[in-house]
């Protein structure tokens, strides 16, 4: 019997492994049944030959008082039904490989597949974290590789690649903040942040243990330099800003903004979430950054989403490398011996990580950083700001531009007029857009803005993409004036597998399994 052969004569489902019957059709795209749904008593997804294995007494596997009395209410299917259900279901999500995915501020750009080649070869993914060093020189020559190619994109001295997401990487940086004040004989307790910051940031500054104070964008959607100097005082550990901001727009006095802040003692922390904008062109370590923490999943193109796994490496100036986290894997001296191994900097905050990070999302990165080498990424970061402002010109007469000038990797519109005109939001734009073959844009972000409809189209999108994303906005807006048309909007997306959703309700009532209302 082939793997999927259905032992069973009948084939509408019937009452599942749980004992409830099912209500749900077998197929149709408006209502996917689950897997207990199409549960069936007796089918099998695997079969397992005879192998002439004595059998082993099962109180001698499992004692008696840690085994079930009755069997688990597993679904029971065949591997065909098993295989198109998953199928199914995975044709109904959207993904970088589908199609423009243009969220703003996250850069959702197309991973490489070569990039998944390497991280699926066996002496790469067969290896456990605990091994000895001897038996693991090529992983720590890629982990020492990967740290010198971030150091020498950033401009910074040494890195960790334990952190295993943005967020984490946030964390790592404040930590690494407060450790250095420390060491200098300080107590500071505030960390500034500008008012279009990431919403991470405030969250990362009161989990490190500091109060958050903000500085107001100007007319140029840049940092109020004027109020910035208000706020600098004895009592500042440091700043935290991207650059490009979240406006996609680039922080002109920076170097204005690290002289004043270095002045009061303070240091900068780069959020590396615009880094794509910039590679190749400028590094943070020269605008006079101490602190980078990096999204390899954002900048260089690893899996992003759904949970992780992620990584967020962290790069620190000289004088914050004996805090960095350990162990590290460095290069060892002398010709005697592994030429990799372990060390711990003398002054380490510990670890972020159960182990050594994220490592195969490492393995990623560094096959991106030495597929496009430093010209490769220097046309990423002009490919990516050439996309924005193409969108941003197309779409200028259609949206509003709150800050019409030349952007870097991202562009921010608004919906103010539309919304005035016709009463369809930016909300409205985003789930009709989904109807087009894109994914929404973030919307309602940077905060300062609007009705704010934000685009990163990313290095990774051809002319003929933005060309269909754009008219497809166009059209939504057209659409919008006509009789009916706000309703169309109010109602989308229409033509999904889940229509709209309660935002607020989601967060408000968790439904962890899809049986947990019945």
């Amino acid at each position: 019997m082939s793997p999927g052969t259905d032992t069973t004569a009948d084939v509408i489902p019937g009452p599942a492994a749980g004992g409830r019957a099912s209500s749900a059709p077998l197929l149709g795209r408006d209502a996917e049944p689950t897997l207990f749904e199409l549960s069936q008593p007796g089918r099998r997804s695997w079969q397992l030959r005879t192998t002439g294995v004595p059998e082993v007494p099962l109180d001698d596997l499992v004692p008696a008082d840690h085994r079930r009395t009755t069997p688990a209410p597993l679904a029971e299917v065949s591997e065909r039904d098993l295989v198109a259900h998953f199928t199914r279901l995975s044709h109904r999500q959207f993904s970088v490989d589908l199609g423009a995915y243009p969220l703003g501020s996250c850069t959702m750009k197309y991973n490489p597949k070569i990039c998944d080649a390497v991280a699926g070869l066996p002496g790469l993914a067969d290896v456990h974290p605990g091994a000895p060093v001897s038996t693991i020189q090529g992983w720590l020559e890629l982990l020492v590789e990967l740290e010198e190619a971030l150091c020498e994109v950033t401009g910074m001295a040494a890195a960790t690649l334990q952190p295993a997401a943005g967020a984490a990487g946030e964390l790592t940086g404040l930590l690494l903040m407060r450790a250095w004040h420390e060491a200098q004989g300080r107590q500071r307790t505030k960390v500034i942040i500008p008012d279009s910051a990431h919403g991470t940031n405030p969250a990362s500054v009161t989990l490190g243990g500091y109060t958050t104070v903000t500085v107001p964008s100007d007319d140029r959607g840049c940092v109020d330099l004027a109020a910035l100097r208000a706020v600098l005082d004895d009592d500042v550990a440091g700043i935290m800003l991207t650059n490009p901001n979240t406006l996609g727009l680039f922080e002109e006095d920076i170097e204005a903004i690290a002289a004043a802040v270095h002045e009061v003692g303070g240091l900068l922390y780069y959020d590396g979430a615009n880094l794509n904008a910039i590679l190749g062109v400028v590094r943070p370590g020269d605008m006079g950054f101490d602190i980078v923490h990096l999204n390899l999943h954002k900048t260089f193109a690893t899996p992003h989403g759904g949970g992780g796994p992620g990584a967020g490496p962290v790069a620190v100036s000289a004088r914050l490398t004996p805090f960095l986290p350990g162990p590290r894997a460095v290069r060892l001296p002398g010709p005697d011996g592994p030429a990799y191994g372990w060390a711990t900097p003398d002054r380490s905050i510990g670890r972020i990580h159960s182990w050594h990070g994220n490592a195969l999302v490492l393995a990623r990165a560094l096959t991106y950083l030495l597929v496009h080498g430093s010209d490769g990424l220097r046309q990423v970061a002009q490919l990516a700001v050439l996309n924005a402002n193409w969108l941003r010109h197309r779409l200028s007469a259609t949206y509003d531009v709150p800050y019409d000038r030349p952007c870097m990797h991202e562009c921010v519109l608004s919906a103010t007029s539309l919304k005035k005109a016709t009463g369809v939001r930016a909300l409205d734009v985003a789930k009709r857009l989904l109807e087009s073959g894109f994914h929404a844009p973030t919307v309602y972000f940077p905060l300062i803005v609007d009705e704010a409809l934000m685009l990163e189209p990313t290095e990774t999108e051809s002319l003929q993409t933005l060309e269909a994303l754009a008219s497809a906005l166009e059209e939504i807006a057209a659409d919008a004036g006509t009789e009916g048309g706000h309703d169309r909007a109010a109602g989308a997306p229409h033509a999904t597998p889940v229509r709209r959703v309660d935002e607020a309700r989601a967060a408000r009532q968790l439904v962890p399994t899809f049986d947990a209302r019945r």
